[in-house]
């Protein structure tokens, strides 16, 4: 099995497609675009990508390719990871003497206070990963350090500066496991989904989310996001509790369907943390078989036509 994930190695998602899948061979790849397409075409069977952090949010470049990008992928699981962000130099290079830090936007936003107060002067650079950051940190001349982990200066013979250089204990970063089709139900899974509202009504997004409450589905996350289409469009991305597989998921989602002008369905896949959703007597499968049944009962007893 061959997983493709933002590169070089070293890199925090190069650890995550390792705990995802183990044992598979690794294909790094120079930005989360070129991830999601290689999956998407073919090229490769499976890929990785960071979704969510819990200092910066969202990561809106992976959210855009998943929810804006041609159809053809799915997420199919999801890994939770520490982040412990280290300050990586070249041997010998002092703090007085780092005049640009470099990293992927969201390490650099990870650490904005850390490095508004021991590095106020520095110049803040964007690489395509922590990883790319001390690979290039490794050829420069000494000026330059990178944001990244500790396995990032380990591979390109980097000392650490400072440790744990994040503002918040606790930094965790989620990645979603990516294929061409949505895993089987588990028990403890979780859907992705986005809605496009089209035409805006005084109170659609209210009746979307109704549809879920009322069949006992949790919303784990709500967001919204700019459709690129026009100022002020936005479409709703949903994380809920549940696969599709699950009656009161199913009819959740058709429900939905008929308010919204689209909605795409990213993925349903185990949740990371194992948290079995159970739901109340009135909304188990059981419950809709027997709902389905006494209403099949119901029409019988209708006349049919001449």
């Amino acid at each position: 099995m061959r997983v493709a994930y933002l590169g070089p190695d070293g890199t925090f998602t190069s650890e995550a497609a390792r705990r995802a899948v183990p044992g598979a061979e690794g294909e790094p790849l120079a930005t989360i675009p070129d991830v999601v397409e290689a999956v998407r075409t073919g090229r490769a069977p499976l890929g990785i990508v960071p979704i969510e952090n819990s200092i910066e949010g969202s990561v809106n470049l992976t959210l855009d390719e998943l929810a804006f990008g041609p159809v053809g992928v799915s997420i199919r699981g999801e890994v939770t990871l520490p982040i412990a962000m280290h300050l990586l130099v070249r041997h010998g290079t002092t703090l007085d003497a780092v005049r640009v830090v470099r990293s992927q936007p969201h390490a650099l936003a990870q650490c904005r206070g850390w490095l508004g107060r021991h590095l106020p002067a520095a110049e803040r650079q964007a690489a395509t990963s922590t990883a790319a950051a001390a690979r290039e940190v490794a050829a420069g001349d000494g000026s330059v350090a990178a944001l990244g982990p500790a396995v990032a200066g380990e591979r390109y013979g980097l000392a650490v500066l400072a440790r744990d250089v994040q503002d918040h204990g606790g930094n965790t970063t989620r990645f979603v496991l990516l294929g061409t089709a949505m895993a089987m139900p588990t028990g403890a899974d979780k859907t992705s989904l986005v809605v496009f509202f089209g035409e805006d009504r005084p109170g659609l997004l209210l009746r979307v989310l109704d549809e879920f409450a009322l069949r006992g589905v949790n919303l784990t996350k709500i967001e919204s996001r700019p459709t690129k289409q026009s100022l002020g469009e936005y479409a709703i991305l949903i994380d809920c509790a549940g696969h599709v597989c699950d009656a009161r998921v199913g009819e959740a989602l058709r429900s939905v369907h008929r308010h919204a002008a689209e909605l795409r369905v990213l993925g349903s896949y185990p949740r990371a943390d194992g948290l079995v959703s159970v739901p109340a007597a009135a909304d188990s499968d059981e419950a809709y078989r027997r709902a389905a049944d006494w209403y099949a009962d119901l029409l019988a007893a209708v006349d049919s036509p001449p």
